[in-house]
């Protein structure tokens, strides 16, 4: 069992832009019992500004949470986002058949015989999944970043020099090579072989705009093993644009393991500060997770705003004591299309929940508080977004 925090602090900045940080996720369930105690960490306010120079590119087993991106603007966040791999066969005779499980059953990957989604009908890529990217008409892309990742070994043994490569097409458009510009995650044990990568696209998404858009060759293994097959990918887009709120939007990643919470700990928390949303003011967080179960029971998330009354983050998909149970959706509700598109994406998170209820009366700051299953998962990205004052 783990227990610790990851404090990300956020300082105020009314600035069209600040980024900063660097953050890939991907651990494995085996490793989890071995993390120990999470450290503390503070971001710094003198982040540099858009266009610096990314460290050198390498690999690291553990990457602290950092800032990646903020900004207040009138706009707001969208994002697209798939798994990219899905059962074939039921392995375990107690698991509920791999047809239902694609509808929503409950049902863990370590269960299945696990095969590549594809939907390009390309013979040269041997995965690819599509997702309806959002942007709201007359809106610019402020700034665009493509997360992907997986497990690299299931019954079959994937080459981490690949984990930095991805393949994307724009709507309508040809495939592209898209290479990670940032400290990639990796972290290997004897049961599995997981990373995290990312990337800038905002030039792509600024061209590309609206509509389905194709990620190909993720770098995940298939097959079946005690751990399980898991992989996809999410893009995540900040646009302006005149006619809406003037909101927050903040963006984080990082790569860090989150095992069930032992009894009396305080949980894995990430702190947001600055924040001056006003009462009643709306907001919404998203978050990717991997390997969390749909059906194993002890995740959730609570946010509390300014040290008050916590407010447990769930849905109607989202159970609170199954936060991170295999979906994607936007406050319970699939809200674009996706192809494939699964119910239970076996061991693959992109959820986006509602905040209005933890800004009833205003907040300067938010705490997330997240903590882990029994067989535990993993923390990729954190994205949110807050009305702001004028």
């Amino acid at each position: 069992m783990i227990s610790g925090t990851i404090s990300a602090k956020v300082h105020s900045c009314f600035v069209p832009l600040i980024e900063n940080g660097d953050g890939v996720m991907g651990s494995s369930r085996r490793i989890l019992g071995t993390l120990g105690l999470l450290s503390c960490l503070a971001l710094s306010a003198n982040a540099p500004v858009a266009g610096a120079a990314p460290p050198g590119l390498g690999e690291a087993p553990k990457v602290p949470f950092t800032q990646r991106y903020q900004a207040v603007l009138h706009g707001g966040l969208v994002r697209a986002s798939n798994s990219s791999i899905a059962c074939r066969r039921e392995e375990s005779p107690d698991a509920e058949s791999c047809a239902d499980v694609k509808q929503g059953a409950a049902g863990v990957n370590s269960d299945f015989e696990m095969f590549y989604s594809e939907v390009d009908k390309d013979p040269d890529t041997y995965n690819s999944t599509r997702a309806e990217l959002k942007v709201p008409e007359g809106a610019k892309v402020a700034y665009a970043r493509l997360y992907w990742g997986g497990n690299l070994r299931v019954g079959e043994q994937k080459p981490p020099e690949d984990n930095g490569r991805v393949l994307v097409a724009e709507p309508g458009g040809a495939y592209k090579e898209v290479l990670a510009d940032t400290v990639i995650g990796h972290r290997t044990d004897a049961g599995s072989d997981a990373y995290q990568a990312s990337a800038d696209v905002t030039p792509m998404v600024r061209k590309g705009g609206a509509g389905m858009w194709t990620v190909a060759q993720l770098n995940i293994a298939m097959g079946h093993s005690a751990v399980g097959a898991w992989g996809g990918w999410t893009l995540v887009v900040a646009y302006e644009h005149p006619q809406e709120p003037v909101r927050r939007i903040s963006l984080w990643d990082g790569f860090e393991g989150l095992a069930e919470r032992a009894a009396g700990a305080a949980g894995d928390t990430v702190e947001l500060t600055g924040l001056d949303a006003p009462p009643g003011a709306a907001g919404k967080a998203g978050v990717v997770a991997y390997d969390g179960d749909r059906g194993t029971l002890g995740d959730s998330l609570t946010v509390t705003a300014d040290s008050g009354r916590r407010v447990s983050v769930s849905d109607a998909e989202n159970p609170f004591n199954d936060v991170m149970n295999s979906t994607i959706t936007e406050f319970g509700r699939p809200s674009f299309a996706r192809q494939p598109e699964h119910v239970n994406n076996l061991g693959y998170d992109a959820d986006v929940f509602d905040l209005s209820p933890a800004l009833s009366g205003g907040a300067r700051s938010l705490n997330f508080r997240f903590t882990g299953e029994s067989q535990g998962q993993f923390l990729g990205v954190l994205f949110v977004q807050t009305d702001a004052r004028r």
